[in-house]
């Protein structure tokens, strides 16, 4: 792979999941750790990626910049959004994670919805304040830098005294094999956290994301209830995991 293909694809990879780790590009690309660390250091010169120790993170979503046109598949996210929003009723404990999508939802909630939120997400949070007839409360801890988001036990315990009606998850990758993962051991943490205090756990993805993997695990493909993406519910590339048991909005 030439160098100007090779720094597209990182790229690609740090705007889809807004990290990606080093060591995870140098088994996908082949090449050494020196390569990639050389890539990472003149994209990050050109201002198109945040170079961090280990890995890389992405400039539009972690500089703040969630201008419509800064976020990557923005209309996607949205057709995401509205579809979650329609399974949101009056009186719901909804708890969520992070990330763009999860911020496409919180923007497009119903004025007249009444329901209590509970996040640990930042970029959520500050969504979730303008609206205008919805309960917030907030899961504090650590803040991991990378995903926006608290982290660490103290929040783990608080998400555990709730039980939630809803568990909306942006995610970074889902499989049929693996289910959902991620790259980052403690948002995985309190991601598991919310998931086994919900009655429902629901999962957003933008399509691209559809049969990737991730070094985490978040969950069994047992775990999700709800999938969904910007795509028709029957697209072809959902089909698989409609016959696996998920349901698929």
């Amino acid at each position: 792979m030439l160098k100007q293909e090779r720094q597209a694809y990182i790229l690609h990879q740090v705007n889809l999941h807004n990290k990606i780790l080093a060591v995870d590009l140098c088994q996908h690309i082949n090449v050494s750790n020196d390569t990639i660390r050389r890539d990472l250091q003149e994209l990050a010169d050109k201002g198109s990626i945040i170079k961090v120790h280990g890995g890389a993170l992405s400039n539009s979503f972690h500089k703040g910049n969630l201008l419509p046109e800064a976020i990557y598949s923005h209309a996607k996210k949205q057709i995401i959004a509205q579809k979650a929003v329609s399974l949101i009723k009056d009186g719901m404990f909804v708890i969520t994670g992070g990330g763009t999508t999860i911020s496409e939802l919180a923007k497009a909630l119903p004025v007249e919805l009444n329901a209590t939120f509970i996040s640990g997400s930042l970029t959520a949070l500050m969504e979730y304040a303008k609206h205008p007839n919805i309960e917030v409360i907030s899961i504090g801890d650590k803040v991991s830098k990378a995903s926006k988001m608290s982290i660490g036990p103290d929040g783990i315990m608080k998400v555990r005294q709730f039980t939630s009606d809803l568990c909306f998850l942006g995610i970074n990758a889902i499989d049929l094999h693996n289910g959902v993962s991620d790259n980052d051991w403690d948002v995985v943490q309190m991601k598991r956290a919310m998931i086994d205090s919900s009655k429902m756990t629901v999962c957003l993805t933008i399509s691209e994301k559809i049969n990737s993997l991730q070094p985490i695990q978040v969950c069994s493909l047992k775990a999700v209830d709800l999938l969904i993406t910007e795509l028709p519910a029957d697209h072809p590339l959902l089909k698989p995991y409609a016959d696996a048991g998920v349901r698929i909005l």
